[in-house]
């Protein structure tokens, strides 16, 4: 369905007031979800999947839009992948209180395995398209497929940066450009922001959980090469 109001939606410049998201491949997110999602992060940053992709309504047609992401922790903890006490034990509830039972993993599972490590540099991702009319934004899917993760502290490259073995809340912002010359004392109703629960991830530098690994080879259609037997291109 469509996400209308993000945190934080009263107050809003009308020309963001009515901005509406909707997820794409809805679907495909709620099943990975349902397992815990896991995305890779490299050094060098790899691309998400699914892909972060949203169709937006209710925007200005002739007004300017920035749209950009940002990743909060969802806690402080850091995660390791380990056996559980013989089923499902409390750390699966702690991780996600809301998946059911059967989605317990009865050999491992995700134990909290301590306090969270010093966060990591906040950065946004830009989509490349920024700045532009409502009217493109609201007239084709906008994905961010460009955007990489990575783990090193020390990038350059403008790669969201993240803590292996953390769990992440993907956000999406929508931002009017107020042509105003004192548009900075009206930032806080320029935008507005939207978060999609079934898009929240652990970062892993290679896949724990073998069924996440298995619906990602299932799903992607540049993962060929698992599926041929050959490695990773």
């Amino acid at each position: 369905g469509w996400a209308g109001e993000g945190p934080g939606a009263g107050g809003k410049n009308r020309h963001v007031c009515h901005a509406a998201a909707r997820l794409e491949m809805g679907s495909l997110w709620e099943e990975f979800n349902r397992l815990g999602t896991e995305m890779i992060v490299t050094k060098a940053g790899r691309r998400m999947f699914p892909t972060f992709q949203v169709k937006l309504s209710g925007l200005d047609p002739l007004a300017d839009y920035v749209l950009l992401m940002d990743f909060i922790p969802l806690d402080d903890k850091r995660y390791r992948w380990g056996w559980g006490s013989g089923g499902r034990g409390p750390d699966l509830g702690v991780l996600s209180p809301s998946l059911p039972c059967r989605y317990a993993f009865h050999s491992s599972s995700w134990l909290a395995a301590g306090r969270a490590e010093p966060a990591a540099p906040g950065r946004v991702h830009f989509h490349p398209d920024s700045p532009a009319k409502g009217a493109q934004w609201m007239r084709q899917i906008v994905s961010f497929d460009k955007l990489k993760l990575t783990n090193n502290l020390l990038d350059d490259n403008g790669h969201i940066i993240l803590n292996s073995m953390h769990r992440y809340q993907p956000r999406f912002h929508v931002v009017f450009v107020d042509p105003r010359r004192d548009s900075e004392r009206f930032a806080h109703q320029n935008f507005k922001s939207f978060s999609f629960p079934e898009t929240q991830f652990m970062a892993v530098t290679a896949y724990q959980n073998h069924r996440i690994t298995q619906l990602k080879i299932a799903s992607n259609p540049f993962a060929k090469g698992f599926r041929d037997g050959d490695p990773e291109p």
